[in-house]
């Protein structure tokens, strides 16, 4: 986590957030939800209502904040490109140290 706290999923900038993610914060740069699907760690675009848990009800507005009793904040890091959005998975982990010997 940064040291001026988590980072936003929209925009990839500190959000000024440093503990338990609210249903009422924002983003203070980009003014995004950030307890909402797209900023949750299990948000998935392949998956069943777009959801790694198995929720009962879609929820269609993936970037309006919910009450959603699975929420955990998405990792954002930030890269050279841009920010990348990532959960700490085993297939992750095996990629970036695969990256680590490509030329």
């Amino acid at each position: 986590m940064s040291d001026e706290g988590l980072l936003c999923w929209s925009c990839g900038r500190p959000t000024g957030v440093t503990g338990k993610v609210f249903r009422a914060d924002e983003c203070t740069n980009c003014l995004a939800a950030l307890r909402c699907c797209r900023g949750c760690r299990f948000f998935d675009p392949t998956r069943r209502f777009q959801c790694k848990e198995n929720i009962e009800k879609n929820l269609p507005d993936k970037e309006k904040p919910n009450f959603c009793d699975f929420f955990q904040m998405r990792d954002v890091v930030k890269t050279p490109g841009g920010i990348s959005m990532h959960t700490d998975t085993k297939d992750t982990r095996k990629k970036q140290f695969d990256d680590l010997f490509d030329d």
